[in-house]
């Protein structure tokens, strides 16, 4: 199966081929690029008044007050320090390059700025793999509205931490796909001793969220990670974060490319079954002949 990256490659090629052009020496070009990402979000790539020599570098997320309340402006302050600079309009968060002092790591720069969105989206599970090591319990679960219709829950106990999606399907197909996806998903966990236990629910959220506003809808799922602390723990959870924020996105890639496999086998085997049909047919062993005359008639053998 196909992992999706979890960077921005447009963002970091556009700096990457600005920031070499700059090393070379040659003129400096305006720029005003609008770059969209998964969840509805959007960077803008533009000169800051005007100055070419410097690029502006804006995300905005339609969920990033959620993020806030869960440390999003102090990781990234911690992040990317002196890049942050006064959001643009309309924009949450803006980065600033200066084309006529470019670092030596300008490669681990431009990296960084590409998993922009990521880091905005880790603030909340620091914070719970926080709790969890610490062995605190009873803090507030975090919700973060990820897209319109679909949140994120993320809750914390002493022995591990507790993310639930929940995602919603907007075909009848793809809840069928969906559900043998993720029995696949899950029988396939099985195998590894390290991976962490993954419940899927169609329709009715789970037990976690009970009692709360969580939506009952045939068209809905959730889909339930429960975290340890060998998933929490300081020298892993980096790919832990890099790997869960990305999931909700990976299973509709895959779900897209099941139907678009599905499809193409039912195309083919139909134009197999053309092919057997055509050549099943009978041929007419009946001619048409004319007389001298103009008249037609049939001969028939």
């Amino acid at each position: 199966m196909i992992l999706l990256e979890i960077n921005n490659r447009l963002v970091e090629e556009t700096l990457t081929v600005k920031i070499k052009n700059a090393q070379a020496g040659l003129k400096n070009e305006s720029i005003d690029v609008t770059v969209a990402d998964f969840d509805g979000v959007l960077y803008h790539i533009s000169n800051p008044n005007g100055d070419k020599s410097k690029i502006r570098v804006s995300i905005a997320l339609k969920f990033y007050k959620d993020l806030q309340e869960h440390g999003a402006d102090e990781l990234l302050k911690k992040e990317y320090g002196s890049l942050l600079t006064t959001p643009e309009d309309n924009f949450n968060v803006t980065l600033l390059i200066n084309l006529e002092d470019i670092p030596e790591n300008w490669q681990e720069v431009v990296k960084k700025i590409g998993l922009l969105k990521r880091n905005c989206f880790a603030s909340v599970f620091e914070k719970y793999f926080d709790f969890q090591e610490k062995g605190e319990e009873g803090h507030k679960r975090a919700v973060i509205n990820y897209r319109d219709d679909e949140t994120l829950y993320v809750e914390a106990k002493a022995d591990r931490v507790t993310v639930v999606f929940s995602t919603r399907f907007r075909d009848e197909n793809d809840v069928v796909i969906g559900k043998v996806f993720m029995q696949e998903l899950k029988e396939g966990l099985r195998a590894s001793q390290t991976a962490p236990p993954v419940l899927f629910s169609h329709r009715e959220p789970p037990r976690e969220l009970q009692n709360t506003n969580a939506v009952v809808d045939n068209n809905v799922g959730y889909v339930t990670f429960i975290l340890f602390p060998r998933h929490t723990a300081r020298n892993t959870r980096d790919n832990t974060i890099n790997l869960i924020h990305m999931f909700r996105h990976y299973l509709h890639y895959h779900i897209k490319c099941s139907k678009a496999y599905i499809h193409s086998r039912m195309r083919a085997k139909t134009s197999e079954f053309l092919k057997v049909l055509n050549r099943a047919r009978p041929e007419s062993r009946s001619t048409d002949k004319k007389t001298i005359t103009g008249r037609t008639f049939i001969r028939r053998d």
